[in-house]
């Protein structure tokens, strides 16, 4: 059996602790099951959605995997409690976030994960990043460039980490 590889882009996220660090190890632990691409730098953003917490480091990595959507997710989920994720509220502060952004050009919505997500034309702080390594991407479903959404999208804030 062949297996096929996919080029998923992921979101990471941590507002607790040694930030930088946090997705450091966030990153350095998705071998084997995934070949990290390219790294954008990283940004400090504001917090999103629940305003009184620490900022956010944020970056986006391009990987290459042979996992399927939701075996990938069911993965990052347990890769964040490795790494030291706790259970909170939604948008709260937490040590690590690892989202799937765009999984190869697939439109899906399952219960369990949406694809491409759903928030991420909303988000200045994962388009900046997602700017830096695939600028001439097209959003699937809104028919877009990241490049076109981080143009109409708030970066109030946003500052890369030297």
């Amino acid at each position: 059996m062949i297996m096929e590889n996919h080029i998923v882009y992921l979101a990471l996220g941590s507002n607790l602790g040694d930030r930088q660090e946090n997705l450091r190890q966030a990153i350095a632990a998705l071998p084997p099951q995934m070949d990290v691409k390219a790294k954008s730098p990283i940004y400090e953003t504001p917090p999103w959605g629940i305003e009184d917490q620490p900022k956010f480091f944020n970056q986006v990595i391009k990987t290459d995997t042979y996992l399927q959507p939701e075996p990938l997710l069911k993965h990052l989920k347990r890769l964040e409690v490795a790494l030291g994720r706790k259970p909170s509220i939604r948008n709260g502060p937490r040590l690590i976030d690892i989202d799937i952004l765009f999984f190869d050009q697939l439109v899906l919505n399952t219960p369990l994960l949406t694809v491409p997500h759903p928030r991420l034309h909303e988000r200045g702080f994962v388009l900046l990043p997602l700017m830096d390594i695939a600028p001439e991407m097209i959003h699937p479903i809104l028919k877009k460039s990241v490049r076109e959404l981080a143009a109409s999208s708030s970066l109030e804030g946003i500052v890369q980490v030297p």
